[in-house]
């Protein structure tokens, strides 16, 4: 008999993952000294912000397959990451991006590499994205990430890439498994007096479980970093990476029960695909030490992800290109006999001006009837530019009590333009906002911290949205234009009022975190599927979205010489929903489930040798905005073994997933009103796996 809610609840609240994540589990893995004491360091920064943060160690998460973000981000207290199998991974954090499925403009979420902008005005792309280039990832949920420049409603996550410091000079590995997949990596980082380098290759392959979702990947990461004197360090940034993957469209609930590998028929006689020519990201940050007690980091990002779609019976080239900057001074002082924090900084990123796009016609139909593929449908133009001036301070009021303050002030610009045919629109937007922030946080002892928070989150629309959400159409007389959206609509800025309350610590039951919070949502920007594969996004009436985040890491069993038994868990309840709508009333936003659960019990022998089970639970999710059809709930459970060397020079495991052949829906893609009637909206998640891997590093 499967365990209810009712009964996961009372553990989930009390043994919960902590929002450290893995990252407290360095007594599980063993590190380089270096990078022990990187990750302590950053350890030593979350636990000054007086809110709830992730922070993920890489090493825990490679004991076992590292295909996408999903297996980067599980066990993580407030973040829902899920994947269908490809590189495509919806990530939402307290709500944030709730019904947008996998693709190539993640919203919601500040996304950047090595403390340097990822996310563009146009959102985050996820193509530059490998588990395996990393070293540790930090995630600051909601108004938490306000000193980084991050003012959207899930806050920010930082992907940390290794350095010669935390690299071994050469490195092999290669994963095999389910559903033809495999992936190789071969990388090498050193020190060498002031200069040190990091440079990692990989590729990868799939199958995929679901029918007409082959894919394969090839990139690389670089970085070499400089320290001129003490004063002075600079280190210059390389990802470069390719994608290719078939697309098997989202499918019905009765699909995914009695037939969980086939894809929607449209796609597969369409052969709908999204092939990724090659994105380049180019970076460089350069750190000043002016005196003992403050600092000027100086960061400038190229970024350049074009992208071939063909994802329907139109084919749509899009050219994007954005350069960012960032400025941030960090100082310490005495004020008032006080010690005070202060950090002022600028974030800017904007769109180049051959960021733009072209459909044709790809697949003769109605509307495009008697013209052949490669006749151009329209043109349009993508435009837009963020920059954030934001300051805060920390002030020690008393011994161990610390009030944050802080200022944000955004200017957004979005501009979208139709310039063929020649009737088309166009709409400029320039906007001003603004997010003040208050926390406050006291540490009882070293081992129990409170805080609490008040904040306003500000996230833009997308250019691109502004025409694709359009209702105004080309009419016949524009030929294999007729039917396409034709004049881009205005969009307002998404704006949220949120209070968090929490507490982290240790005690006996180990190292836990709890939070509260409660956003009010005005302008909430939702996606809606208005033909398949294109999805709108609008304003939304009032929302609420509120929740509680808990983890615990438990150490149950230890013996020196046997080793020891841990419990690791992490449990999110999300109660998202309208607020009075008119059509809808109070009815809850779709796309995530409102209880979600992950846990593992593991063995850890001193020699190396670890073993363990576990499982994720998840509650059924509405598919509509009338909820009116649900997809179901679902429980997984799974199990790795493995060994990893106590010298640091190979490790091996074994990896299964979904032991029981689960069938459930991953993610979903809502519609308005389905009027209760199972439509083809739902991505099934994989089914049963094995996966296997091996890593070599020569020391």
């Amino acid at each position: 008999m499967r365990p209810t809610f009712s009964s996961l609840l009372p553990l989930a609240l009390m043994c919960a993952a902590p929002v450290y994540g893995s990252a407290l589990q360095l007594s599980e893995v063993q590190v380089r000294s270096e990078e022990s004491s990187e990750l302590e360091l950053a350890r030593s920064a979350l636990n000054e912000v007086p809110g709830a943060s992730n922070l993920i160690d890489m090493s825990r998460v490679e004991n076992g397959r590292t295909a996408s973000n999903s297996d980067v981000l599980a066990y993580q207290p407030g973040v829902y990451a899920q994947s269908s199998g490809n590189d495509g991974t919806k990530v939402s954090v307290r709500g944030s991006g709730i019904n947008r499925a996998p693709g190539a403009h993640g919203s919601g979420l500040y996304v950047t590499f090595d403390g340097l902008p990822l996310t563009g005005p146009g959102g985050t792309p996820y193509e530059l994205f490998e588990p395996l280039w990393l070293s540790r990832a930090e995630v600051l949920r909601g108004a938490n990430g306000f000193e980084v420049g991050a003012l959207a409603l899930g806050g920010s996550i930082n992907y940390v890439t290794h350095t010669g410091y935390d690299a071994a000079p050469l490195q092999v590995r290669y994963e095999a498994g389910s559903y033809g997949y495999q992936k190789r990596q071969i990388s090498s980082g050193q020190v060498l007096g002031d200069l040190d380098y990091y440079v990692s290759l990989t590729d990868a392959e799939t199958e995929g479980y679901q029918d007409h979702t082959r894919g394969n990947s090839k990139g690389i990461a670089a970085n070499v970093g400089y320290r001129f004197s003490p004063q002075l360090d600079t280190r210059f940034y390389l990802r470069y990476r390719e994608t290719d993957n078939q697309l098997a469209g989202r499918v019905t609930k009765d699909a995914i029960k009695h037939r969980p590998r086939s894809a929607n028929p449209a796609y597969v006689s369409g052969d709908y695909t999204r092939p990724q020519p090659g994105s380049t990201w180019l970076g460089n940050k350069t750190t000043m030490y002016l005196d003992d007690d403050s600092q000027l980091e100086v960061g400038l990002v190229y970024h350049d992800f074009p992208m071939d779609l063909r994802e329907g019976p139109n084919r749509l080239k899009v050219a994007y290109t954005d350069v960012s900057g960032t400025l941030n001074y960090k100082r310490r002082d005495t004020l008032f006999g006080l010690e005070s924090k202060t950090t002022v900084g600028v974030r800017t990123t904007k769109h180049l001006p051959n960021s733009g796009a072209s459909e044709y016609v790809r697949i003769p139909r109605v509307n495009t009837a008697g013209y052949a593929p490669g006749t151009k449908i329209r043109d349009f133009s993508y435009q837009g530019s963020a920059t954030v001036l934001h300051a805060s301070n920390d002030l020690e009021l008393i011994p161990d009590l610390w009030l944050a303050t802080g200022m944000a002030v955004i200017y957004t610009r979005r501009e979208s333009d139709v310039s063929y045919p020649d009737t088309g629109g166009k709409v400029s937007q320039h906007d001003w906002d603004y997010a003040p922030r208050l926390g406050l946080r006291y540490e009882f002892s070293p081992q129990l911290q409170v805080y609490g928070n008040l904040s306003r989150s500000v996230e833009p629309p997308h250019p691109w949205s502004m025409i694709w959400s359009s209702p105004f159409t080309f009419p016949k007389i524009n030929g294999p234009a007729f039917g396409r959206q034709s004049t881009p609509i205005a969009m307002k800025n998404q704006t949220a009022t949120t209070l968090e309350l929490g507490t982290r610590g240790e005690s006996w039951i180990g190292q836990w975190d709890l939070a509260w919070y409660y956003s009010a949502v005005r302008h909430e920007l939702l996606t809606v599927e208005i033909e398949a594969p294109v999805v709108g996004e609008y304003n939304a009436s009032p929302t609420v979205h509120q929740g509680v985040e808990a983890g615990l890491n438990t150490l149950l069993w230890e013996r020196d010489a046997v080793g020891k038994v841990s419990l690791r868990q992490a449990y999110t309840f999300s109660d998202f929903h309208y607020r009075d709508d008119p059509r809808f009333g109070d009815n809850r936003l779709p796309g995530i489930p409102q209880h979600y659960y992950q846990g593992e019990v593991r063995y850890d022998h001193p020699q190396g040798f670890y073993a363990g089970v576990n499982t994720q639970v998840a509650s059924r999710m509405a598919v509509d905005y009338a909820n009116s059809y649900y997809a179901s709930s679902y429980m997984l459970f799974g199990a790795t073994v493995g060994y990893a060397s106590p010298k640091q020079d190979w490790q091996t495991w074994l990896d299964l997933r979904n032991l029981t052949g689960e069938r459930y829906a991953a993610t979903v893609t809502p519609g308005y009103n389905d009027k209760g009637l199972d439509a083809a909206r739902s991505t099934p998640g994989e089914g049963m796996g094995a996966y296997v891997g091996v890593a070599y590093s020569f020391r």
